[in-house]
């Protein structure tokens, strides 16, 4: 029985505060054909759950919310459960994929067993096949759930031999304990509390005994707190902020790797401000188009921030923070939009703001767990000022395989709440960048608009950045050669 960190337990209570949210993370992975057969899924993915326990885990929550909650093996464990399967109508296309993706979406994970699904899917056009892959939040972040696929899914047409007998037991094979009854849970939530104060004297005793350090940290997340709270303030107003259903809508963007770099050669800043300022560009053409005139402070946009230390990149659960960055919509010129979002996120940066994250979820290891849940539910209740989420994770740039098939495109899912109506997640694969986007099913008709804005985005940048290059071709000629011949 493992309790969930502070950052897990918030998103189990986001989801409890909020009726019409679902806070799983997924994707889409979209392999060459052809799909394999349900027992033969089964097979394989059976003889790589022993490589993640997470998998076996199911959630339990304290009677009354009087402990945090907590990850307990599932003695009913099964995994066919898990793995669904869906056929796409015809012609099996983006269209049709994203429609399934978006109801799978739309569907809460089932509490009583352990917080994933796989979805495989047939149909699709060119002899392809996908599978979805659907996590709670509070198991993994996005870098975790890109590890996952390099669990999940192999670096060569060949698998690997299986392990040697002894060496990893199969997880059905082994004992598990019986599920805690929720007397038990009352009562190790008892006993936490009751050593609640020797963890406060134990931080207040390595305060103490840094106290440059100490005093450093607090300054900087002074200072962080200082810069974050003009970003509190609500953003304008717009049909980008609102209150959600529980039905969603998916479609997604595509771009090159190789475009963006150029863009980030050529024009500066890095592979995340190229992208930021294509999704502002997307949301630009979308106000445009809905009649409205984009204004600054209109699309404040929740930018997560990875806190893994080196050599954690391998664990599974959540080591993020964010930052709140104003994306720059009412900027027309692509150029000038990019050079704005590369300010804002260094004056981030600069000032620290992913502190701010990382320390309240810090101090929910300090406070009781009635407190922090009833901290956070009000925080979500409240929230006027953030409007979409923006999540760039990068992923492998070597191909991957499964059962000897080429995954061709990988497809990311971010997922909404509150009065948050979109989200763009960002994920690339091999020389492939792809924009995943989710809206809420009523507020967003016109949700291709966004991401063929985000495309046009792109593609002006990289107009420019190619511009900026053959300029400076000329400026260097001129020099060489100042005179006609």
């Amino acid at each position: 029985m493992d309790k969930l960190k502070p950052l897990d337990a918030a998103f189990i209570d986001a989801e409890d505060e909020d009726r019409h949210a679902s806070l799983a993370i997924a994707s889409i992975a979209v392999f060459e054909g052809p799909v394999p057969s349900h027992e033969q899924f089964l097979a394989h993915l059976a003889g790589r759950l022993p490589q993640v326990p997470l998998y076996r885990r199911k959630l339990r929550t304290v009677p009354f919310r009087l402990g945090w909650p907590v990850w307990v093996e599932d003695p009913d464990f099964d995994l066919g459960y898990h793995v669904r399967r869906a056929a796409l109508p015809e012609p099996g296309g983006d269209q049709e994929l994203a429609d399934l993706m978006a109801r799978v979406m739309s569907q809460r994970l089932d509490r009583d067993h352990p917080l994933w699904e796989y979805w495989v899917v047939e149909g699709l056009a060119e002899d392809r096949w996908a599978l979805i892959s659907k996590v709670h939040h509070s198991m993994v972040d996005g870098i975790a759930g890109t590890d996952l696929y390099r669990v999940i899914f192999d670096f060569t047409p060949q698998p690997p031999p299986p392990a040697a007998c002894g060496d990893t037991a199969p997880a059905g094979d082994r004992p598990v304990a019986a599920e805690p009854s929720a007397a038990r849970l009352v009562a190790q939530a008892a006993v936490d509390l009751a050593a609640l104060p020797v963890r406060q004297v134990r931080a207040l005793s390595v305060a103490a005994g840094a106290p440059g350090q100490t005093l450093a940290q607090a300054a900087s997340t002074a200072r962080a707190i200082a810069k974050m709270a003009p970003s509190l303030w609500p953003a304008s107003r717009s049909s980008l902020r609102g209150q959600i259903g529980g039905e969603r809508r998916y479609t997604w963007a595509r771009a090159s790797l190789e475009d963006i770099k150029v863009v980030k050669r050529e024009l500066g800043g890095t592979v995340n401000d190229v992208v930021l300022a294509a999704i502002s560009g997307g949301f630009r053409e979308l106000l445009l188009a809905r009649g409205e005139l984009p204004e600054a402070h209109e699309v404040p946009s929740l930018v997560p921030v990875s806190v893994r230390a080196p050599g954690e990149e391998g664990l599974h659960d959540n080591r993020v923070s964010a930052v709140v960055a104003d994306l720059p919509v009412h900027i027309a010129d692509p150029v000038e939009r990019l050079a704005a979002v590369r300010v804002e996120l260094q004056s981030l940066k600069a000032s620290k703001e992913a502190l701010v994250g990382e320390a309240l979820a810090g101090l929910g290891n300090y406070s009781p767990y009635p407190l922090a849940s009833w901290w956070v539910r009000m925080a979500l209740a409240a929230q006027r000022e953030i409007v979409t989420v923006t999540t760039n994770v990068p992923g492998p740039r070597q191909p991957l395989y499964a059962m000897g098939r080429r995954l061709t495109e990988i497809i990311p899912y971010v997922p909404i709440a509150t009065t948050v109506r979109t989200g763009v997640s960002i994920f690339t694969y091999c020389d492939g960048v792809t924009f995943g986007v989710t809206g809420d099913f009523a507020a967003n008709p016109d949700l291709d608009v966004l991401a063929q804005g985000i495309e046009s985005g792109v593609a002006e940048l990289v107009a420019a950045a190619r511009h900026h290059a053959e300029s400076t071709v000329a400026r260097q000629r001129s020099r060489a050669h100042p005179w006609p011949d």
